[in-house]
């Protein structure tokens, strides 16, 4: 079989009609039979539907929020096929399928599997709408629901790749279709071996694109995004960024471990592995070269920002007199593992342990009831992790500035600080 190529395109890319106009001028002279393309929840999808699950748990009336997030996909079918396309009635049926289930009741002890069930909707609209466009638009290629090729275990909301089972599947059911067509799927979703839907995490398109490429051992994969490559900072909070013509596989890993959005943390390993390329580029201006990441020989040496919002301090300070040793540490680390939790910083003293981790529904107050037994538990919320790799002391001075700083950690390489959201 031919070198198959992966292209991934997220919501910014598609949340309109002139962008998915755009998307198939992009794909137009790109693309080839030997193609998959991986499609997100379109613009703000995903957000809308964690709003309606959030009035759902609360029993408030959600009916408009669904009606809105219909029509908004309506629209852009009007933009792109006119009225009397057989897309609009494939939409609608979609939404009569989300009503149905969110009638189904949910509760603290099932909310994990039903988010699954829910948020999957956003990008199983969204692909069958931009690959009936494409075939519009005489692109022709082929939906695939990834369920049918993605095999996960059941932790949702942060599902685990079973990596023979979906490579076994990839090459039963995709390459068939490879070789007659390009094939559009969907990101961020699969399916455990139950028959119920997973997500691979917030923001898991990246990590989908890199799952199927390895397992087609893909040429290359091409990530198009809205800036116009991997830069060292965010351009809406930093000025004067750099942008990055080439990294190497284990620089992209620790940016996306410290949190930078560019691309999701699980996407580089398995690419990395197979030593295949990695192309962060524009989708509004795609003929820019944008960055590589692969195999780099130097090192760089460049000062890069990560800033994580939405972040919760918590502090454990045992109450029987005794000093912390691995034992608290390790009692804790299980029950976070039991929430599947990452903690993003740590920090130990004589007496306590301090951990920073992401917020995220009920999690906060289930690791409180674990362990309010033995230890007294202190957070604070709403808070922002900014972490600098490469650092220096003019940089470190103007990030602290006028900052109240909960916490403080510096190595010779990354320097972090937890503080107050502006």
């Amino acid at each position: 079989m031919l070198k198959t190529f992966v292209f991934k395109f997220g919501g910014a890319s598609i949340k309109d009609v002139n962008s998915i106009k755009n998307l198939s001028k992009i794909l137009y002279n790109r693309l080839r039979n030997h193609t998959v393309i991986v499609i997100s929840a379109m613009g703000k999808t995903t957000n809308a539907l964690e709003g309606i699950l959030e009035k759902k748990f609360n029993k408030e009336d959600y009916s408009s929020n669904i009606t809105i997030l219909e029509n908004y996909h309506l629209e852009i079918c009007m933009g792109l096929f006119g009225e009397n396309h057989p897309i609009h009635a494939i939409v609608k049926n979609y939404f009569l399928q989300l009503q149905r289930d969110l009638e189904l009741p949910l509760s603290k002890d099932n909310y994990d599997l039903y988010y699954d069930s829910i948020i999957s909707y956003g990008e199983l609209v969204a692909t069958r709408i931009v690959q009936e466009y494409l075939c519009l638009e005489k692109i022709y290629c082929i939906w695939k629901d990834a369920r049918e090729i993605i095999v996960t275990n059941s932790d949702y909301r942060f599902a685990k790749v079973d990596w023979n089972a979906t490579a076994a599947k990839i090459k039963k059911s995709l390459v068939p279709l490879l070789e007659k067509f390009p094939v559009v799927t969907q990101g961020f979703i699969g399916k455990d071996k139950a028959g119920n839907t997973t997500t691979l995490g917030r923001e898991g398109s990246d990590f989908t694109a890199a799952i199927i490429a390895s397992s087609l051992h893909s040429a290359s994969v091409t990530i198009w995004k809205d800036v116009k490559g991997v830069l060292n900072a965010d351009p809406k909070r930093f000025p004067n960024t750099i942008k990055f013509d080439e990294l190497d596989y284990h620089e992209a890993a620790e940016l996306t471990y410290y949190g930078a959005s560019v691309i999701h943390p699980k996407t580089i390993k398995p690419l990395a592995n197979l030593s295949i390329p990695l192309y962060v580029k524009s989708f509004i201006d795609p003929s820019s070269p944008g960055t590589k990441i692969h195999h780099v020989k130097h090192e760089n040496k460049t000062p890069c920002i990560v800033v994580k919002n939405e972040q919760i301090l918590v502090s454990f300070k045992v109450t029987d007199f005794t000093f912390i040793h691995e034992g608290h540490i390790h009692q804790i680390y299980s029950e976070l593992e039991k929430l599947k939790l990452r903690v993003n910083l740590l920090q130990t003293s004589a007496i306590s342990v301090s951990l920073v981790i992401d917020k995220q529904v009920f999690k906060l107050e289930k690791l409180i009831d674990s362990l309010k037994q033995d230890f007294e538990i202190r957070y604070n919320e709403s808070l922002q992790l900014i972490t600098v790799k490469n650092h220096n002391p003019e940089i470190m001075e103007n990030l602290m500035k006028n900052k109240e700083i909960l916490m403080e950690q510096v190595t010779r390489s990354t320097f972090q600080i937890v503080t107050k959201s502006n």
